[in-house]
């Protein structure tokens, strides 16, 4: 189907279900991506609802690939899109019930994820507070499974609504069926392109138990003079701790950690601290160690250095940055200059987490 035979059947069933015409052509993605890279999307739809995003993926053409655009915040574009990039805009959170044990709340995917946290600290809820100012949307979290400071969305996730895009029909997945990992999920492999998430429920414990215990959260409270902490306060501390040592990217282009920790067998951590006895390293599942990626980057010299207008952030390491004008094929290239030195140096591989296009 051309383009213009394409648009002209939208038009006709959106004239006839009263709904917006949503289709743009050659749209420039710079503005939907934290990278702030130029790319641009051969076609472009901003989704409100569920009806309109069953009127795009029916009429869409079929040979195109998908991306499913929330923040921008965990993407980095390389390239030209060849294919419909669909931004999700769905907003709504509520309420959903309670049990016993628990309070159920739900958000739609284009929520803001942080307002979205702070909301549910407005109704005296925790549980995602250590999750606070991580850039993206409600949708994006399961995808990636976002995590910080010792919490996962695993933890407190209960269920997730999404629409097939073959032939729209809703999917419920629970906990199970994501198959949660670090900075992982069923949607970033087997399902990848396959369903769109438009709604995320979350289970949150009607019993406070404050995770305390990871990184600076115990200091900054105390610098806080806050020596009973609230969710909010925890919240207040890790929002002080990113605005510290992350970058905005309103400001400098970039996409939080770059990197995954890395998770190795002992053996590579014994081997490792042959010659380098004091590197980072925490229990992972399975009788696994989890290394830190910023240590390894920081210790092959890249902390604070650049290729042309792509840099690694002068107070992260893990963080890649986007200088001024950066293209996304330049800060790949960064990206696998530090994977190389990496490899070379301590006979370990880091793994991205933004999806790369």
């Amino acid at each position: 189907m051309t383009v213009h035979r394409f648009l002209c059947a939208f038009s006709d069933t959106a004239i006839a279900n009263n709904l917006r015409l949503p289709f743009q052509q050659n749209i420039s993605l710079t503005e939907f991506n934290t990278f702030g890279v130029t790319a641009r999307a051969r076609t472009y739809a901003k989704i409100h609802d569920l009806e309109e995003l069953s009127a795009t993926l029916k009429l869409r053409n079929r040979a195109d690939p998908i991306l499913i655009l929330g923040g921008g915040s965990n993407l980095l574009l390389t390239r030209d899109f060849p294919g419909l990039a669909l931004h999700i805009r769905l907003l709504g959170k509520n309420i959903a019930g309670q049990d016993s044990d628990a309070t159920y709340i739900e958000a739609a995917a284009g929520e803001n994820w942080h307002d979205f946290v702070r909301w549910t600290l407005d109704q005296e809820l925790a549980g995602l507070e250590n999750l606070s100012l991580i850039p993206g949307t409600v949708g994006a979290t399961p995808i990636q499974n976002i995590g910080a400071y010792g919490v996962e969305i695993k933890d407190t996730f209960y269920s997730l609504q999404a629409v097939n895009v073959l032939d729209q029909t809703i999917r419920k997945f629970n906990r199970e069926q994501c198959n949660f990992s670090y900075r992982d999920s069923v949607f970033k492999r087997e399902q990848k392109e396959h369903y769109v998430i438009v709604k995320v429920t979350f289970r949150l414990p009607r019993t406070t138990k404050l995770n305390l215990d990871y990184g600076e959260i115990r200091t900054e409270l105390a610098n806080m003079e806050c020596f009973i902490p609230s969710a909010r306060d925890v919240s207040d501390a890790v929002c002080n701790i990113r605005r510290r040592k992350l970058p905005d990217p309103a400001l400098i282009g970039n996409a939080g950690s770059f990197f995954k920790n890395p998770i190795v067998n002992r053996d590579v951590l014994m081997r490792t601290q042959l010659s380098h006895e004091k590197i980072p390293h925490y229990p992972a599942p399975d009788g696994k160690v989890k290394l830190a990626a910023g240590w390894l980057i920081e210790q092959c010299g890249w902390k604070g250095k650049s290729m042309g207008q792509a840099g690694v952030h002068p107070q992260h390491a893990l963080v890649l940055v986007n200088r001024g004008g950066a293209s996304g094929a330049e800060i790949l290239e960064l990206a696998t200059a530090i994977q190389k030195s990496v490899r070379e140096k301590f006979h370990i591989e880091l793994e991205p987490e933004p999806i790369i296009i």
